[in-house]
């Protein structure tokens, strides 16, 4: 791994994915945790977080969200200058393969427990309208993401994302889905960066 690609601006921290993993994976133990006293407690039910009713269904929800956000990512990419996206961002696709799956794995796998799994679950069982509770929810994922409140942009990349993972887990109740949708499309655009597929504006391949 080249050293001199991770080293960060001055002032700010050096960044390295195998603790990232660490910290993502922890945090999901603990939302894990949560989930499963949800599901001793009767507040959810095995069937609201892995239904597997219609495999052919699954598969549909997994293929084609995966693809449109894909595309939604590449598209923002070519019209964004590269001075609108966070320095960690452009550091991901510098990093050994190994690393990117594991880091990519681990932050979906985070991130869908808690807010799908326990923060949307929760909230669907009080409000009338599942929209709501996925817009609540995207708006606290939204909030989550501090590091982006510095180039606004950033935002957008991360809400419509999570209005569609919303979307596929009321569709599935399935959380396996959104965890793949999100694992696949963070790890399919960091690989395009990766090997010069894609470049952003002002940026050579």
């Amino acid at each position: 791994m080249n050293r001199a690609a991770m080293t960060p601006p001055p002032g700010k921290k050096e960044f390295y994915p195998k603790d990232a993993v660490l910290v993502f994976l922890a945090f999901a133990l603990i939302s894990a945790a949560v989930i499963f006293a949800l599901v001793v407690y009767d507040v959810l039910t095995l069937q609201d977080l892995l239904s597997f009713e219609n495999p052919l269904q699954l598969a549909i929800y997994v293929v084609l969200p995966t693809i449109s956000l894909l595309l939604f990512g590449i598209i923002l990419t070519l019209l964004t200058p590269a001075s609108y996206i966070d320095e960690t961002n452009k550091s991901y696709q510098n990093y050994s393969l190994p690393a990117i799956l594991a880091f990519t794995f681990a932050g979906a796998l985070f991130e869908e427990l808690l807010f799908r799994g326990i923060i949307q679950n929760v909230l669907t069982l009080y409000l009338p309208n599942p929209w709501i509770a996925i817009a609540i929810t995207t708006v606290l994922f939204v909030g989550m993401h501090v590091q982006y409140y510095s180039k606004p942009l950033m935002l957008l990349n991360i809400t419509i994302p999570s209005l569609v993972f919303g979307w596929v887990y009321v569709q599935t109740h399935n959380l396996l889905v959104p965890i793949l949708v999100h694992f696949l499309m963070n790890l399919g655009i960091t690989l395009l960066f990766k090997y010069k597929v894609i470049a952003m504006r002002g940026e050579k391949r």
